[in-house]
């Protein structure tokens, strides 16, 4: 194994492993070690190394942090083409061999697969094994200690539970009680550890200590938090009390994957190219999908009916819900359509547009997907299918693949309005708005729980205000508090509302990042338009956005989905569109200081 960072990041070397000493490269090599195969973005990459303040040179900076880690790895004999440049970032290729982290997670996967109890156990215990001690300790970058480490931190508790349940099955309640202890004391709010723990004393034969557990973790939680205990906690005081026999029995396997970077099978051409072209089978639903529902109605009505256009295009701002809102209504409507679901990405992951004769050849063929029980020919229904396509740039991507589609119902997503698309070949579109406060109070309690939110509503609402009602910054919040069970709502929403923009982003994703969606939306545009939105951000909240601009230029705005309204009403921004704004410009006039301080500094008196 040449890297470890299933503790402090270090490099094995023969019998030797050189732990690496806090610094830039250190912090580099954490960001792009955590991503194995996947292009990191600069972008990314200069938030880990310089965290919330990259200077004016950050960029050349950072290739010169990259040359000391090849001159590094020269020192230990590790090829220097390990750390890969290429478009728009860097990338790192790693596998079982050479990065603890994936043989953790292709061991975690392989359990899931095992023939048996036995076979499982074996192949978790060998995952745990890998760890030692708290991951990341010797790295310095603030932004990776607070989303990738608690993250990892996740994946390794959720493999420590099943093995505990697995144990607990076979009978071996003595052996786990270490184990069990050090979880529940450690993570007090994760009361499945405590849980096992009750079920071991008392299955050994220790009744008192057993309910003396559960009574210090009731007080605890009502106390700190003003909740009891869950209903698996609460069963297994009745049983106690009752005398029951908890005899051991076979534990389910859990619904999703211990970890989140588990191998998956071999994607194909177009999934590794970026651009994933998916006949959709059984089309989930978007987990803890909240609101929209006239919005769904009338979609799934236009894509269904018998007659007229069946074409549906949501728009909106970045970050408004597009994507889950398409996703949600292809699950909802999926029963209509015999011939299959199929989901075209229209963006690269890098935001640039797909080219037009690419997209086409990852169009369905006619009867591409179909059940073969559906039956043909002209019967209402028979072989109908719905496309979707995501992420549209604008007119000019849409118009030549409406041709392909044939009579298939589409759905697609853009921050455009496309009014050529629909004006040309008709059907609806919904322009989307924020999220109404209950909805973005949904939102927030499907995903972090109904429980925790209920706890501090005042607090949740708060949050959903900080976050502007937007279903990405939502997302983002609800992430950081599932991967900090002990953060209270209100801790987290003051915290993000001292610098929103900055502070809504998940290291493992671009995508579940503000500054990143928006950056991307606002970097698209000519720079008459960018400087036009910029401006208008300065504008006090309420205020008319058409004073000192054109209506050209609003209106385009207004296209790409940065302002809402216009006539016969006043052009709006959204607020958090304009925190972005002015957050935007701050952050660009500081660096552009710095920048100007040190031309200064260094040039010859």
């Amino acid at each position: 194994m040449r890297f470890q960072l299933l503790g402090p990041l270090s490099i094995a070397h023969g019998l030797e492993t050189v732990v690496l000493k806090p610094s830039k490269p250190t912090s580099l090599l954490a960001a792009l070690l955590l991503h194995p195969g996947t292009v990191v973005s600069t972008t990314y990459l200069l938030r880990a190394v310089w965290d919330e303040e990259p200077p004016a040179t950050a960029r050349a900076a950072l290739q010169t942090c990259v040359l000391r880690l090849r001159r590094l790895f020269a020192k230990y004999g590790i090829s220097a083409t390990t750390i890969e440049a290429v478009p728009g970032g860097y990338r790192m290729h790693n596998d079982t061999e050479t990065l603890d982290l994936v043989l953790f997670r292709a061991l975690t996967a392989a359990a899931g697969s095992a023939t048996g109890p036995g076979e499982e156990l074996y192949r978790l215990r060998e995952a745990l094994s890998l760890w030692h001690g708290q991951p990341l300790a010797n790295v310095a970058s603030r932004m990776l200690q607070q989303d990738a480490v608690p993250a990892l931190e996740q994946e390794r508790l959720r493999v420590l539970e099943r093995v505990c349940d697995l144990e607990l099955a076979a009978g071996n309640c003595h052996q786990v009680l270490v184990d069990l202890y050090e979880s529940a004391r450690r993570h007090p709010v994760r009361e499945r550890f405590t849980e096992q723990l009750i079920e071991a004393l008392y299955r050994t034969g220790r009744q008192a200590e057993a309910l003396a557990e559960y009574r210090t973790v009731r007080d605890r939680l009502r106390d700190e938090l003003g909740i009891d205990p869950g209903a698996g906690l609460r069963r297994l005081e009745l049983a106690i009390l009752r005398s029951e026999d908890l005899a051991p029995a076979p534990p389910p396997r859990p619904a999703r994957p211990l970890t989140t970077g588990a191998e998956l099978p071999e994607p194909s051409a177009a999934v590794r190219a970026g651009v994933p072209n998916r006949p959709v089978r059984a089309v989930p639903p978007v987990p803890a999908f909240a609101g929209r529902e006239s919005d769904r109605g009338a979609m799934a009505e236009r894509l269904t009916c018998a007659d007229g256009p069946r074409l549906v295009v949501v728009s909106g701002a970045p970050g408004i819900g597009k994507s889950a809102l398409a996703r949600q209504t292809a699950h909802e409507t999926q029963g209509a359509f015999p011939g299959g679901v199929f989901s075209i990405q229209l963006d690269r992951p890098d935001g640039t547009a797909l080219p037009v004769e690419e997209a086409a050849r990852l169009l369905p063929e006619a009867g591409a997907g179909a059940d073969p029980g559906a039956g043909a020919g002209p019967g209402a229904g028979a072989g109908r299918r719905l496309i979707v396509l995501d992420g549209a740039a604008g007119a000019w991507q849409v118009l030549p693949l409406l041709t392909a589609t044939g009579d298939a119902s589409v759905l697609v997503t853009s921050r455009r309005g496309l009014a050529a698309v629909v004006a040309t070949h008709g059907g609806a579109v919904h322009r989307l708005d924020v999220l109404r406060p209950a909805e973005a109070y949904a939102l927030l309690a499907g995903l972090v729980g109904e429980r925790r939110i209920a706890a501090e509503p005042a607090a949740a609402r708060e949050l959903a205000s900080v976050c502007g009602h937007f279903p990405l910054a939502l997302r983002i919040a609800a992430g950081r508090l599932l991967t900090r069970p002990a953060l209270s709502v209100a801790d987290c929403a003051a915290w993000l509302a001292e610098d929103p923009p900055a502070r809504l982003a998940l290291a493992e994703d671009a995508r579940l990042s503000v500054p990143e969606v928006f950056g991307q939306a606002l970097d698209a545009l000519p720079p008459e338009l960018r400087e036009a939105f910029l401006r208008l951000g300065a504008l006090a909240a309420g205020a008319d956005a058409s004073a000192g601009e054109s209506e050209s230029v609003l209106e385009q705005l207004v296209d790409t989905g940065l302002l809402e309204d216009g006539p016969p009403g006043p052009y709006r921004l959204h607020d958090f569109l304009r925190i972005y704004a002015r957050w935007r410009v701050r952050t660009h006039e500081t660096t552009a200081a710095t920048a100007a301080t040190a031309a200064t500094a260094t040039a010859p008196h």
